[in-house]
């Protein structure tokens, strides 16, 4: 199962997400489309809060166990907040449809 943490702050603002573990949807070695839907969710949303948005951003990740950690260096533009949202509501969409043995989206506050 893939858990996605996105982590806000206080006051509700996004100060970055991270996720662990391999989804399971496929069986070993063939490909998991939803390990494939979920990277590309995250990992498209920090290429493009960091090429479109201008953001920086501290990332760390290991295919092999399946985490990736996005921190924020400062408080997101109204731009940035939307991809985040975006990337959140899909998450949560996948989520729904697949279920929860596969995909977990928490939220934690920082």
């Amino acid at each position: 199962m893939t858990t996605v943490v996105i982590c806000r702050d206080k006051k509700g603002f996004y100060r970055g997400f991270y996720c662990a573990g391999h989804a399971g949807y496929a069986k070993r070695g063939r490909p998991d489309i939803l390990c494939a839907a979920i990277s590309a969710l995250t990992i498209g949303t920090i290429n493009s809060l960091e090429e479109l948005a201008g953001e920086r951003l501290n990332v760390t990740q290991n295919e092999d166990t399946g985490f990736l950690r996005c921190d924020f260096e400062s408080i997101l533009q109204e731009k940035s907040c939307f991809l985040m949202d975006s990337m959140v509501f899909s998450l949560e969409n996948i989520s729904r449809e697949y279920g929860g043995k596969y995909l977990q989206v928490k939220f934690e506050e920082v």
